[in-house]
């Protein structure tokens, strides 16, 4: 029965997974038609190069980005696996497919500035959606993945570090103006990435250092009802030992949690950080 259970749930998010990586290249396929190539935004990417030699070769943009694509998809295989390769051979054929059936699309602006806007928020909501699918659309934003995996750089970061020569050259071959409005695309798709795979809540985590820690920890665990993990710490100066509570709260809780240290402790000593994402009871599921 658990096995079968098993089976069914992992055929689910196998299903769940394919679904992620076509509806993200779709997206990235008519952002590219209706907001960049018209425009001759080159955000980088093999889009971005596409859409140089499209200015200057008049080569086809799909046909293109089926070429580059096809030495990016074997070092995926190599260094991502196998499976990896299978949903990246996915995206990689169908993205520039969507790229050719939509490519009489009539453009959805003509303001440079609007189609570097909601270009980058398209092609980064693409990627996310289909990097949350454990895949690729092949490209440049493949070897992200790979330079994720083996550096731990955010997904957004590796994005803008490698497509950063492909702006370059397009300041290069249209001007310098075009060139800065694919940067702020490339910007604007690398923080749309990291939304889409962080999520735009932000926790606090919070590090309480108090004389009256039995009372601080049941507020927290009585009136927020947040866990409280109580840490071992020893004083620089003295080397007493200090216990230190950490909690991690939402934005909308702080504020509460602030009152009630200041109301059980006015001479506590609190520090606040930002906690981009947290998993785990009561936060997201892992």
């Amino acid at each position: 029965m658990s096995k079968k259970h098993n089976s069914s749930q992992s055929t689910l998010e196998t299903i769940q997974e394919y679904f992620l990586i076509l509806l993200g290249a779709a997206i990235i396929a008519i952002t590219f038609n209706v907001f960049l190539l018209p425009n001759q935004i080159a955000s980088g990417g093999v889009s971005g190069i596409s859409t140089i030699l499209a200015a200057v070769v008049g080569w086809e943009p799909a046909y293109v980005q089926w070429a580059f694509n096809i030495p990016l998809f074997v070092a995926g295989v190599i260094f991502l696996g196998k499976q990896f390769g299978i949903k990246t051979l996915v995206g990689t054929v169908f993205l520039p497919f969507v790229v050719f059936l939509t490519k009489g699309f009539e453009p959805w602006t003509h303001d440079s500035l609007l189609a570097s806007l909601f270009g980058g928020i398209g092609v980064g909501l693409g990627l996310g959606i289909v990097f949350r699918g454990k895949a690729s659309t092949g490209g440049t934003d493949l070897a992200a993945q790979i330079i994720n995996k083996f550096t731990g750089l955010t997904l957004g970061t590796c994005v803008a570090i490698i497509d950063g020569l492909i702006v370059l050259t397009a300041a290069i071959v249209f001007d310098i103006e075009r060139g800065l409005y694919a940067l702020l695309a490339l910007y604007v798709t690398s923080k749309t990435i990291d939304i889409v795979q962080i999520g735009f809540g932000r926790s606090k985590m919070v590090l309480i250092i108090t004389e009256n820690q039995n009372e601080v920890r049941d507020g927290i665990l009585n009136k927020i009802d947040r866990g409280v993990t109580k840490l071992t710490a020893y004083g620089g100066y003295t080397d007493n030992e200090r216990p230190v509570l950490m909690c991690v709260v939402d934005q909308t809780e702080f504020t509460k949690l602030k009152q009630l240290v200041k109301t059980i402790d006015p001479t506590a000593f609190v520090v606040v950080t930002d906690a981009s994402e947290v998993l785990g009871e009561g936060f997201k599921r892992v």
